[in-house]
């Protein structure tokens, strides 16, 4: 089978968005963190996509992190920490509740990085975090570079 490749440089700014129907799973501590096909992938020049997944396919509780941000596109991110096991991984995802005009079908549905949990997949292939954090992105063999995020990026 052909992977076919993506250049986040070919990736458009404002972002888009797009309903992907992959199978996109987290695990964290030998638990099921969520396992959906109903993904919506945001994809932006510089970053790998991000997925967001619907909170109802999150199967851990989540709780308000107290903090937020604002995004120039999408508009103001709540942060959630996730409780695995009684344990708290702080900040481990976003959401956007009230997003702007054009990003309606993000409201509520929640992205998480995937430095913070111990497995992320997308259609069974394991992901590799986007550097740094800021961007939450998730990087497979389809996705190439070199992507903003990384010691030295900031100004790109």
């Amino acid at each position: 089978m052909m992977i076919m490749t993506e250049n986040v440089w070919d990736y458009p700014r404002p972002p888009r968005w797009e309903r992907c129907g992959r199978r996109v799973v987290a695990m964290h501590a030998d638990q099921t963190v969520f396992d959906t096909q109903e993904a919506i992938r945001v994809l932006e020049t510089s970053h790998p996509p991000v997925y967001y997944v619907p909170r109802s396919a999150v199967r851990p509780p989540l709780r308000p992190a107290g903090r937020t941000s604002h995004c120039e596109f999408k508009g103001v991110a709540s942060y959630w920490d996730l409780i695995v096991d009684g344990a708290v991984v702080g900040e481990a995802a976003w959401s956007y509740e009230a997003p702007t005009a054009g990003y309606e079908p993000l409201a509520g549905m929640l992205a998480f990085y995937p430095s913070k949990l111990d497995r992320c997949s997308v259609d069974g292939e394991p992901v590799t975090p986007q550097s740094g954090d800021f961007y939450g992105g998730w990087i497979t063999g389809e996705v190439l570079g070199p992507f903003k995020g990384g010691p030295g990026t900031s100004g790109w």
